[in-house]
């Protein structure tokens, strides 16, 4: 089988042929129809050792729909089309325990499906067992894959604030993969305020035809935005899939009193709270992490009752460095999904 393989740090994956694995214990060996790439897969190529723990090789992909082919003798009856939750935790530690999964304890030295561990930017892939799937019916696997981790991760994000949101005013920096899903899952709460950052004209269009209120090409413009509206007291509520030295670099200038910045970007940025400053405001900041198998299930879910898609372009699997390339770049209009059985050259945009 064909897999794009990270065989080294600071060096782009290499498509080699494998072996198909082959399942034992509650291993399920999927058949990938559907594969996601995300700007996380960048970093893990470009980063260093001390900033990324992750040791190659292994295969990337974390973002993955497949079929069901073969288990392992543990596994159970597993049959179907299925979702891949990405992060493979213990399933044991105290937040396992809390259903928080996604903070476990174990997850140092991989994280799980694509980072650290083989994932599913391949023909084939081995899951470590069913608890990690979500069952996705018939679901179209291209328009479920960024589902795993954009519009979980946005999901994940935005949950511990949806009881206030239908009153708040927000802003969303970036409209990339995660920022086009967020504002769609804002729209569904009920958010009636929307400010939506970013420096591209036809992402600013896209979250416009999104729901987003106001649109604004940088942070200043956006600060100036908010000086506008509701008295100019500033946002509830921002949430940051960029995560640069400019974007949070104008948190203080966005955020009212009581607000709460959410930091889902990485792009080299930082804040610096201190009592007596920032925090004086009654601001809270968190930087949560992808998000719990349960909030996969609420996600595939909102998919299937068709409130929430994804803007994709797609690729053949030998054509998945043109789209990591397209990404670095800022051109993939939503989310680059890469389909192993697509014939090469295939390329297409499409909303699902």
């Amino acid at each position: 089988m064909r897999a794009w393989r990270l065989l080294d740090r600071g060096t782009p994956p290499v498509l080699q042929e494998v072996p198909v694995p082959r399942p034992t214990g509650e291993q399920v060996l999927l058949r990938v129809e559907a594969a996601g790439l995300c700007h996380s897969d960048l970093h893990l190529m470009d980063g260093a050792a001390g900033a990324v723990p992750f040791a190659p090789p292994y295969t990337l992909g974390h973002e993955v729909v497949g079929t069901a082919v073969a288990t392992g003798s543990d596994a159970g009856e597993v049959s179907g089309r299925f979702a891949v939750h990405g992060i493979w935790a213990c399933g044991s530690c105290r937040q396992c325990r809390r259903g928080r999964e996604n903070y476990c304890t174990a997850l140092t030295r991989s994280i799980g499906c694509g980072i650290g561990r083989d994932g599913g930017l391949a023909d084939y892939m081995l899951v470590p067992s069913p608890r990690h799937l979500v069952p996705v019916g018939d679901g179209d696997p291209v328009a479920l894959a960024p589902l795993t981790d954009a519009a979980l991760t946005a999901f994940h994000a935005i949950s511990p604030h949806r009881d206030a949101l239908a009153e708040a005013l927000v802003v969303v920096i970036g409209v990339g993969g995660l920022g086009h899903l967020a504002l769609q899952l804002l729209h569904d709460t009920g958010t009636t305020a929307l400010v939506a950052v970013d420096p591209r004209p036809e992402a600013r269009d896209l979250a416009a035809e999104l729901g987003a209120t106001h649109v604004a090409g940088s942070a200043e413009a956006a600060i100036a935005t908010l000086a506008t509206l509701d008295g100019g007291a500033g946002a509830d509520l921002v949430l940051d899939f960029v995560g640069s030295p400019d974007t949070l670099g104008a948190t203080d200038l966005l955020l009212a009193p009581g607000g709460s910045s959410v930091v889902v970007g990485s792009g080299g940025g930082s804040l610096t709270v201190a009592k007596g400053g920032t925090l004086a405001r009654g601001w809270t900041v968190s930087a949560p992490f992808w998000g719990t198998r349960a909030d996969l299930v609420e996600v595939v879910a909102l998919s299937r009752a068709g409130r929430v898609h994804a803007e994709t372009e797609t690729y053949a699997l030998a054509d998945a460095m043109t789209a990591y390339e397209r990404l670095r770049a800022g051109q993939v209009r939503g989310r680059a999904v890469v389909v192993p059985g697509a014939p090469p050259t295939h390329t297409d945009t499409r909303r699902t």
